[in-house]
């Protein structure tokens, strides 16, 4: 019980806000690109310095999961993980300055997928740690 708690609390939970402010921030680079207030170099450096970190700690979460016997985790953060891994392998990972308005609206659109599936995971990851606090509590009681 109480490694639960420390894993969805101080694993889980932080990881899963450090995607979620990295995606937003992301999609808040992009759209300040869009709209002409930031130079593509600096809007392509600032995205692509949180790239491979959240790859990382994506396939290292994943691989937690896995693990600690978290199945259906695992098996939702996956196909992430596994897409990572492809783009990762193809070298298409990082923003490139030189295309960076042709790839636009692909770009922002995939990320704002990944913001909504990172917000996903943290509300599944705060019931998570709702539950395990319940279950301890009330086995305290008997």
């Amino acid at each position: 019980m109480a490694f639960d708690l420390i894993f969805w609390l101080l694993i889980c939970f932080p990881l899963n806000i450090a995607f979620l402010a990295s995606a937003f921030y992301q999609v808040l680079m992009l759209s300040d690109l869009e709209a002409d207030y930031i130079n593509p170099y600096d809007a392509s450096s600032k995205i692509n310095y949180f790239v491979v970190p959240e790859f990382i700690g994506q396939g290292l979460l994943c691989a937690l999961f896995l693990f600690t016997g978290h199945w259906v985790m695992f098996l939702l953060m996956l196909p992430l993980a596994s897409y990572h891994v492809m783009l990762y392998v193809k070298r298409q990972h990082l923003l490139d300055v030189t295309e960076v308005f042709r790839v636009l609206n692909a770009e922002k659109k995939f990320r704002i997928v990944k913001l909504t599936f990172y917000l996903t995971l943290v509300m599944i990851t705060i019931f998570r740690l709702v539950l395990i606090v319940v279950n301890y509590f009330d086995m305290d009681d008997d």
